[in-house]
């Protein structure tokens, strides 16, 4: 059988398959669906400095291959993740990668901080699609100055592997991600979810009460991959795909499009049990391939040339 450790930064899984933060809740919600000990990486949902109730409802809506989400980081906290969430989870025998969120810089190294603490801790991934309360409301994540300005600041304040989660949200990706690694991430994962939203024409009033939403599942993937590929050729370290991720031959795509890892999201709401199954189909994709390991596919796309008629 083919070899599917994954090396990001100082971070050794055992496979590639993790959950995306959001879609997974903190992992014992699944316990009776998956093995969760055979994931390569639970990323939980986002935790912040404070308690926060989150958007009113509506907040999801199911859309045209996909689902659209405004929760607004519904979570307890850092300090009730600390003091109740992390003993139990602690136990599972895979990554854990704490989601790191906030308002202000200074949240986000508060919450950066409390997590180096945490022996069975060794990443996390720095979600900049936030507001900056003190810019205004603008997102970290889709101003070029401000995600520089966070990612080195958590940088200070995290001594383990640093993954930063891009925004999709921007016209230029790659200056994005060639920022965030040079201001000192280790690794980078994308795409978070893209800006959408829907109406009820019956009531001529939008379907979510924040108006608009995060564009989540299949309708993003052409989008994902192309991103991924673009800053897979620009960096030198791993990025982390995710995006419209259904099953093994999705996640595959991401590994030839220069993904050293991937996340599976919106799948889980449809099939609780479908990271075992991209596993699984990884595996035997790989061992009917004869291929040793993932750095004999990660980046491996093809080029067409002149004589199959394509530039």
């Amino acid at each position: 059988m083919a070899e599917l450790t994954t090396k990001i930064g100082k971070l050794i899984c055992k496979n590639p398959v993790w959950t995306a933060s959001g879609t997974f809740g903190y992992g014992p919600e699944y316990e009776d669906f998956i093995d969760i000990s055979r994931l390569g990486a639970i990323v939980v949902k986002g935790i912040t400095g404070k308690e926060r109730q989150g958007n009113a409802y509506p907040r999801m809506a199911e859309t045209p291959s996909g689902m659209l989400n405004a929760v607004g980081l519904q979570n307890k906290g850092i300090d009730y993740f600390v003091n109740k969430i992390y003993p139990e989870i602690s136990k599972y025998y895979t990554q854990i990668i704490v989601n790191v969120n906030g308002g202000t810089i200074e949240e986000y190294c508060e919450v950066a901080e409390k997590c180096d603490r945490l022996e069975k801790i060794e990443a996390i991934e720095l979600n900049i699609s936030c507001p900056n309360v003190k810019q205004g409301g603008m997102i970290f994540g889709t101003h070029c100055p401000s995600a520089i300005a966070v990612t080195e600041a958590v940088r200070k304040s995290y001594s383990k592997t640093l993954i930063v989660k891009l925004s999709p949200n921007v016209t230029d990706i790659v200056e994005f991600a060639q920022a965030v690694e040079s201001s000192g991430a280790d690794s980078i994962s994308l795409i978070n979810t893209l800006v959408g939203m829907a109406i009820d024409a019956k009531t001529r009033r939008p379907v979510l009460s924040t108006v608009t939403g995060g564009l989540s599942g299949p309708a993003i993937k052409p989008v994902a991959l192309r991103m991924v590929w673009q800053v897979a050729k620009a960096v030198n370290i791993p990025v982390i795909g995710m995006g419209g991720i259904m099953n093994a031959t999705d996640a595959i795509e991401f590994f030839l499009a220069g993904a050293s890892a991937i996340q599976v999201g919106t799948a889980n709401f449809i099939n609780p049990a479908v990271t075992m199954e991209i596993l699984d189909g990884i595996i035997a994709y790989m061992d009917q391939m004869n291929f040793k390991s993932l750095d004999d596919i990660v980046g491996s796309l093809k080029d067409y040339n002149e004589f199959d008629g394509y530039i």
